[in-house]
């Protein structure tokens, strides 16, 4: 991303909506856009280093509650959530940081929840795992601050291997929606 050229464009969008850059609250807003830029959308830039594994035979792993923030791209606008992510290794599994990284690989970028769902689901499928769910629910700024202005929230899920069977699916969402004994959430 040319930082450069942001700040030049941040600061005509500033003129286009009626105020003046110059003015002290708005002088170093297109530098402080560009550096935020840079960072909500370095997914683009990022490789999830799924290529580190451990040798360890377990059935199922499922990492619950990874927070993520992501940019529609219909409007630009912030939509974030909680992701959940279930597979089932074969032979081998991932360490907790590395799917946290793949979740921030694809929310780190202009997105729709649906497609971010799917990308986390294929790129970890793509490892050679017997099986995985995703799941991700989402609050939408895009929905909540304008159009409907309504605060409802979305689900969606994506299911490969494994977890395309019925009984399957059914097993691990219960899994995955199963609360630890020892968390009162």
């Amino acid at each position: 991303m040319d930082k450069e050229r942001v700040k030049k464009l941040v600061r005509e969008l500033i003129i286009e909506l009626g105020e003046d850059p110059t003015r002290e609250g708005l002088r170093d807003t297109p530098s402080r856009i560009a550096d935020m830029y840079g960072e909500i959308f370095a997914g683009y830039d990022t490789d999830s280093e799924l290529s580190v594994q451990f040798s360890e035979d377990s059935d199922v792993v499922v990492a619950r509650n990874i927070q993520f923030y992501s940019m529609c791209e219909h409007h630009m606008l912030p939509f974030f959530g909680k992701i959940h992510i279930a597979y089932s290794p074969n032979g081998r599994v991932f360490g907790i940081s590395k799917l946290v990284r793949l979740v921030e690989k694809f929310s780190k970028r202009l997105q729709i929840q649906e497609r971010l769902t799917k990308n986390i689901a294929d790129e970890l499928y793509a490892q050679g795992v017997k099986g995985v769910v995703v799941l991700a629910d989402a609050e939408h700024l895009c929905m909540k601050m304008r159009g409907v202005r309504n605060d409802a929230m979305l689900s969606s899920s994506a299911y490969r291997g494994i977890y395309e069977n019925k009984e399957e699916k059914e097993s691990i969402m219960a899994l995955i929606r199963r609360q630890p004994a020892n968390n009162p959430l």
